[in-house]
């Protein structure tokens, strides 16, 4: 099973910044001890900060992995292309947030790209992009 997973802006600072939102591990520590606990599956991590950036990489993987783990970061709340990027590939695609976004300002209650996801897992802290893998491996 090929799964990506794909974070969005400033969370290549996991780690370093707001440790009281999201943990004092950096998102490479984490993602090491993913694959060592899952070796069955053959997982790719990408980060950017660029709106574009990351809506290539859903048109690239979007049609040939078996799923998608995305936390769009801050563009949840504001890309509508991210959301179309995310409608137009046929690969499912799982929203993930480490914080609780409906426990946060009141703009971040709403994620514009969950309609055309899977599911959303959100202030589980970094286990909820474990929890959305095991979704993906139920399918």
């Amino acid at each position: 099973m090929k799964i990506i997973i794909i974070n969005g802006p400033n969370l290549n600072l996991l780690g370093v910044r707001e440790k009281s939102v999201y943990g004092d591990q950096s998102f490479e520590e984490y993602f090491e001890g993913l694959k060592s606990k899952y070796p069955e599956v053959d997982f790719e991590y990408y980060q950017s900060n660029v709106e574009g950036e990351l809506i290539n990489k859903l048109h690239e993987v979007g049609f040939s992995y078996d799923g998608i783990i995305l936390n769009a970061g801050a563009y949840t709340h504001t890309s509508v292309a991210i959301s179309d990027a995310v409608a137009g590939i046929k690969t499912p695609v799982v929203e993930v947030h480490i914080s609780n976004i409906h426990a946060r300002e009141e703009y971040r209650h709403l994620s514009l790209i969950t309609a055309h996801c899977a599911g959303m897992i959100t202030g589980f802290g970094l286990k909820g992009y474990e929890m959305g893998l095991y979704s993906l491996l139920l399918k």
